[in-house]
């Protein structure tokens, strides 16, 4: 009887150790999962604060390519004072003209004295040919520069040249008669009042080009 209340009472005691012991064990599996869910918490908030600076950042970035758009697509200002390509375009059409009018001119005397250094022979008849070929030359291109000045030219400037070309025209055939009638009645007369008509011509065709063309 005694044998077997110490075996009850051995047997309560390991059952007292074995409850004490769950009881234990319990506690710190609750300890782990609440540090394993504080750690999880606190990870989880670790990433939400980073996407959300990632998402700062972005809206950063964002905000200054709209900034560096709207100033891109800003309109330069079309009440500046600098000339347009139109303007441009229209000074060198006109510089262009007037430098390739005085090639043109400058090719013609060396053409013209050229040939006067070179006629077929020396007699009257070659001399007359040169002077013939040079005056074809000359009031070709004095009626080319002329022409190009009437586009060129306000209405109220070129009516006041078609005044001063007619009286040029007749103070040079007044010019070319005078200095022809020292050689009156001779071969010479004709040939000189040509020459000095293409001199004179010459001389206009420079001065129209230098002065009048813009």
């Amino acid at each position: 009887m005694k044998s077997n209340r110490k075996i009850l009472m051995t047997m309560s005691l390991i059952l007292v150790i074995l409850l004490a012991a769950c009881g234990s064990s319990s506690n710190e599996s609750n300890a782990a999962l609440e540090d394993q869910s504080e750690e999880n918490q606190s990870s989880q908030d670790t990433m939400d604060n980073s996407a959300d600076e990632d998402s700062i950042d972005n809206n950063a970035n964002t905000d200054n390519t709209d900034t560096d758009d709207n100033n891109a697509n800003e309109k330069v200002d079309p009440s500046n004072n600098e000339p347009t390509k139109e303007e441009d375009l229209s000074a060198n059409t006109t510089a262009n003209l007037k430098e390739e009018y005085l090639q043109k001119l400058n090719d013609a005397k060396n053409e013209v004295e050229e040939m006067r250094k070179n006629p077929i022979d020396d007699t009257t008849i070659a001399m007359k040919k040169v002077e013939g070929d040079a005056y074809d030359i000359w009031d070709g291109l004095l009626n080319e520069i002329y022409k190009a000045l009437e586009k060129q030219l306000p209405a109220e400037e070129m009516e006041q040249l078609r005044k001063e070309q007619r009286e040029w025209i007749d103070n040079r055939d007044h010019t070319a008669k005078e200095a022809s009638l020292k050689y009156e009645g001779g071969t010479m007369e004709q040939l000189e009042y040509v020459k000095v008509e293409n001199d004179l011509t010459e001389e206009r065709c420079f001065e129209l080009v230098e002065n009048y063309m813009k």
